[in-house]
């Protein structure tokens, strides 16, 4: 097998052209390049932030635990004790009658 090597004469024209060709495709390969780094970190402060977020809030929420219990207790405590507007009106009625003899017995002394 024989080999043939063919040699093409290029004009100074064509040959100006694809240097610049080139030099400009290996600019373009910097810049994207650049593009991939900037966008990476992005991604990652992106996620570091949600992260953080999403952290502060169930750390809020293991601290304010003890709190908000007390908070839900008190209001199911309060709650609890009266089924219907009835039971409030009834004890209205009860407790009147004790708070006139007290204002009654502070007035005479």
């Amino acid at each position: 097998m024989e080999k043939y090597v063919i040699f093409f004469h290029m004009d100074e024209e064509s040959k100006k052209l694809l240097e610049e060709n080139l030099k400009l495709s290996k600019e373009n390969n910097e810049l994207l390049l650049k593009l991939y780094k900037i966008q990476r970190m992005a991604r990652t402060t992106r996620l570091l932030y949600w992260g953080l977020i999403i952290l502060v809030t169930l750390g809020s929420f293991y601290f304010l635990q003890p709190y908000l219990g007390n908070l839900v207790n008190i209001y199911t405590g309060g709650v609890s004790g009266i089924s219907n507007v009835g039971d409030i009106t009834n004890s209205l009625k009860n407790n009147q009658g004790d708070a006139q003899n007290l204002l009654k017995e502070l007035n005479s002394n």
